[in-house]
């Protein structure tokens, strides 16, 4: 396997470390070089925890690039197998390596994994864990691996207070709150829904410090733009007008739409059905997406949030007759696009904003903003990444002046919309 000069600077910076994490920019390559890590460390029995549908991924990766016993292990069958395996060897070094894979959502249901002995364990979109009370972060904190790999883009974009539990498997021992002291700024708001006053992050600091202390714990940092002069990147608004329905529910927080009752009776609820009355409730909106599929016939990637969306858009564009590829919570198919140029790719942000490789596109259409900077900055690059040798162009699609238009403000400043800030944006719409 040929590797690229960056991903061989990578693994070179580290060749003297077991615990290692590449927070390399989405299009560089994080899985050959954390795969390669794997196996020069080789370890009989290793451990990949990814995302669901990444699982086939790192299956197929192993399978085709290395001579090792590989196992799904989201099949009890050969989960089975993989722990007879590592039980046999008994943290053995020298002979076949075996690697299993499965996802985050099932892992802390396979309490058997606790018990495997020295081993390596490779969490990719390591970000996953950031929340370190959730049941999965919980699990992984509690195994006892030999060597660990992370694999990440997040921290390439600044997001420096998601990565204390990473540190913690990274061997940095550091309480969350002197990390958090040092490093991360926050200024105290008020949560309108518990009245409790909670922290929020405005920006960082020591960050030279931080980045030299995270190298000597094996973390190498690198942008796309520091290794490859990648196309450029044009961003096109197709702006459509509110609905007096928007308007209507706005102002009373409650409206029926084609027999459909919305009831705002919580932030929450509200700030979702604001956004659904700005997409696929909008006519305008639909038909300008039916308007920007005509306007070309090269394969098109989709994002959107809701499952309506998706059936609406479905609908709209089903006598074009072209053909069309889905990755959602339910299906992960990319027949279509793999396999027809004039294709439409619909990706829930959920499901396909990190990991995809859709660079055979160069084209995106937000449908709708997601409301998460993470799954926003990370969305661009399916088709901004290595391979892409062509301009790529991102279709906005935006109500201005609704609560599409401060969501996609607050992303701009690669900021999260939360519920607080569209308690602060109703506040300036009704005065």
């Amino acid at each position: 396997m040929q590797l690229f000069p960056h991903q061989k600077a990578a693994l070179k910076s580290t060749a003297d470390k077991n615990r290692v994490a590449y927070y390399l920019d989405m299009g560089l390559g994080k899985t050959f070089v954390g795969a390669e890590k794997m196996v020069s460390l080789d370890c009989i029995t290793n451990l990949v925890i990814c995302q669901k549908s990444k699982i086939s991924d790192w299956v197929n990766h192993f399978r085709n690039y290395y001579d090792c016993q590989i196992y799904d292990l989201t099949d009890k069958k050969e989960l089975h197998d993989f722990v007879i395996h590592d039980a046999a060897w008994n943290g053995h070094y020298g002979g076949a390596l075996a690697v299993g894979v499965i996802n985050y959502e099932l892992v802390f249901r396979r309490p058997e994994l606790l018990k495997l002995k020295p081993f390596t364990l490779m969490l990719d979109e390591s970000s996953m864990i950031q929340n370190e009370t959730a049941k999965r972060s919980k699990f992984i904190l509690k195994m006892r691996p030999e060597n660990v790999i992370l694999l990440s883009g997040t921290p390439t974009a600044g997001k420096y207070e998601k990565l204390w539990s990473q540190l913690h498997l990274l061997g940095w021992p550091i309480s969350k709150e002197l990390y958090l002291r040092q490093y991360v700024e926050t200024e105290w708001i008020e949560d309108y829904e518990s009245g409790f006053r909670i922290p929020h992050v405005v920006g960082y600091k020591n960050i030279d410090r931080l980045k030299m202390k995270l190298a000597e714990h094996g973390a190498v940092f690198m942008k796309s733009e520091e290794v490859f002069d990648l196309p450029d990147q044009v961003v096109i608004p197709v702006n459509s007008r509110s609905t007096k329905e928007y308007r209507k529910f706005m102002k009373d927080s409650v409206i029926t739409v084609d027999g459909r009752e919305y009831v705002g009776d919580t932030i929450l609820a509200k700030r979702i059905y604001a956004r659904m009355m700005c997409s696929f409730l909008n006519p305008e909106r639909v038909a300008a997406f039916k308007d920007l599929v005509y306007s070309t016939e090269d394969r098109l990637i989709v994002f959107y949030n809701f499952n309506d969306e998706l059936n609406t858009m479905i609908l709209a564009v089903a006598e074009t007759e072209r053909p069309i590829s889905v990755v959602n919570g339910e299906t992960k198919d990319l027949t279509a696009y793999e396999e027809s140029s004039d294709s439409i790719t619909f990706v829930q942000y959920q499901a396909g904003a990190m990991g995809l490789n859709l660079q055979k596109a160069n084209k995106i259409v937000y449908f709708s903003p997601t409301d998460r900077s993470e799954l926003f900055e990370q969305s661009k690059k399916r088709i901004h990444r290595i391979g892409q040798e062509t301009t790529c162009f991102y279709y906005q699609m935006i109500c201005p002046g609704t609560v599409e238009e401060a969501i996609l403000q607050t992303l701009e400043k690669r900021k999260d919309f939360t519920d607080e800030l569209f308690k602060k944006y109703q506040e300036e719409v009704n005065g």
